[in-house]
């Protein structure tokens, strides 16, 4: 942990254009700078030999991962009966769906350092519908068109809204601003939308579902993914600032890259997939908590009957022999590197392709080529500003769930506490800003996150916040926590739908499974959710 004091001064504030009399507010930011998993990796990456295994530990099955996927095989196999279940951890309990916690002043607030929200689950998402119903999420009707939810976990208004200029609008885009050519070109866009939403390829299946595997299959359709959905754009004759700008975000949003690295298959699926109604809450609606998917991540890991069956570390090898199936797992006791074993009848590799590549050996056997089948992976920054007020706020919409700033590179910051439902506002909340560094490479972003200072992650992660606020926000501002993830999620670049690597490991059903979001190309909650259960299953079967 890097832990300095970033001195807000002059020069951010003249980079934010904003100006108090003339004088300079000069304000200390705490900042500690997380890396999930960096230490350890770099150890296994440097490292020639692996040290010898001094305890081991058998079990029936293990699950090397503890996102989404390796919680959502656990669940299932524990309601099944399955019990002799081990889980290792990985470098971040919970991975993407992790979450932190601020005390201050007697109060403890939770914030998510990953995912935030999941958007109501279709027909097609059975499987986030047990989950849901299991959690006491879906209080009736689980698999009907339109299950009752809790209220509570409904996100409630105002939803969102956009800086345009010097004011607030609500909702995602500044519509009042907009030319009568430019809203004729987002109405076009968005009845095509509706169209594609219901449209069925020559197999019967809808074209775009989620999970990925349920959509259609049909040629007519999966030729969408073979050009860049920039392109589709241009050819579809979507050209305005505004709704090409709304897409961008999108993108940014979902596949942490822009509209010309991401799929037309994939830009449509964004919008077109998820179809999920309420009985109790309009289209379109989304779940969340304070603490984000980090919610459903502890709820899993409760109902999994894991509390015992944790351990700490990472997988370093995983080879399949007679006996079954042995794991040689590192951990880190400050500097010193120690490691176990554990022998198992089944494997579940719940981890990013990137690291089962490095310690499956099997990977090429089974059919994945590294070189060929690996996705591209986008670095994020989600940073956490504990405020000890809520600064003042500009004309034009009140404050929201999601906040977003026009033209800005960041993707805005979300209010834990918006969710909390009570009589007056809290006296403390926490911001927490999302940035895919998508105007960079992902290389180079992952080398300029490797060498950049906390003061200079902190100015970046701060932008659209200080665009918002000006002067008005470091007076408010406590601390700040955040979470560089490197390899944060897969982008589906042109062409993923049929990466045969990819494909491969999805059909394995030898000892050694796998479960990851990578396997869909998309990192979204609902599909590592299905590749865990999917991997339960075979195994339950």
């Amino acid at each position: 942990m890097d832990r300095r004091a970033f001195l807000l001064g002059a020069g951010a504030l003249g980079a934010a254009g904003v100006t108090a009399g003339g004088f300079w507010q000069w304000q200390q930011m705490a900042t500690e700078v997380r890396y999930p998993g960096r230490e350890l990796g770099h150890v296994l990456r440097d490292l020639k030999t692996l040290p010898p295994a001094t305890r081991r530990r058998d079990t029936e099955v293990l699950i090397l991962g503890s996102g989404i996927a390796g919680l959502t095989a656990a669940w299932q196999l524990h309601k099944a009966g399955l019990k002799d279940v081990l889980m290792v951890a990985g470098p971040e309990l919970f991975g993407n769906a992790a979450a932190g916690t601020f005390s201050t002043s007697g109060e403890t607030l939770h914030y998510p350092t990953g995912a935030h929200y999941l958007p109501l689950p279709s027909m097609e998402s059975g499987h986030v519908r047990e989950l849901l119903f299991d959690l006491g999420i879906i209080l009736r009707n689980p698999y009907s068109e339109r299950p009752y939810y809790d209220e509570r976990y409904l996100l409630h208004a105002p939803g969102e809204r956009v800086l345009y200029g010097s004011s607030w609008e609500d909702g995602y885009e500044p519509l009042a601003q907009l030319s009568s050519n430019a809203l004729a070109e987002r109405e076009r866009f968005f009845a095509l939308i509706d169209e594609l939403t219901a449209q069925r390829g020559a197999d019967g299946r809808r074209v775009f579902v989620v999970p990925v595997e349920m959509s259609s299959r049909d040629p007519a359709w999966t030729a969408l993914d073979q050009r860049p959905f920039d392109v589709w754009l241009d050819d579809n004759h979507f050209r305005s600032e505004s709704l090409r700008w709304y897409l961008d975000y999108c993108c940014r949003d979902d596949y942490g890259r822009r509209p010309a690295e991401v799929s037309a298959w994939a830009g449509l699926h964004y919008f077109c997939a998820r179809a999920g109604l309420a009985e109790n809450a309009g289209r379109g609606a989304v779940l969340t908590w304070p603490e984000g998917l980090g919610a459903l991540a502890r709820g899993l890991y409760e109902r999994a009957g894991l509390e015992g069956r944790l351990e700490r570390g990472c997988a370093a090898a995983v080879t399949a022999g007679p006996a079954g199936v042995e794991a040689l797992c590192v951990d880190l006791a400050g500097t010193e590197l120690r490691s176990f074993a554990i022998r198992a009848k089944r494997v579940i590799v719940a981890t990013p392709l990137f690291v089962a590549a490095r310690i499956v050996p099997e990977l090429a056997a089974l059919g994945f080529d590294a070189r060929r089948d690996m996705p591209r992976y986008a670095p994020w920054l989600v940073s956490n500003f504990l405020m000890n007020a809520f600064p003042e706020e500009r004309a034009g919409a009140a404050l929201a769930w999601d906040n977003v700033i026009y033209q800005e590179p960041g993707l805005g910051y979300v209010v834990s506490t918006h969710e909390a439902i009570r009589q007056s506002r809290p006296n403390h909340t926490v911001f927490s800003a999302y940035e895919a560094l998508a105007d960079l490479e992902p290389d180079a972003a992952r080398q300029w996150l490797e060498a950049a200072t906390p003061a200079a992650l902190l100015e970046r992660a701060a932008r659209g916040l200080r665009r918002a606020y000006g002067w008005k926000l470091a007076p408010c501002v406590e601390r700040v926590e955040i979470s560089v993830r490197g390899h944060a999620m897969a982008t589906p670049g042109p062409g993923f739908l049929s990466t045969p690597g990819r494909i491969a490991l999805q059909e394995s059903n030898g000892p050694i499974l796998f479960a990851h979001s990578d396997l869909s190309g998309l990192s979204v909650f609902e599909e590592a959710a299905w590749w865990g259960y999917r991997a339960a299953r075979k195994i339950i079967a």
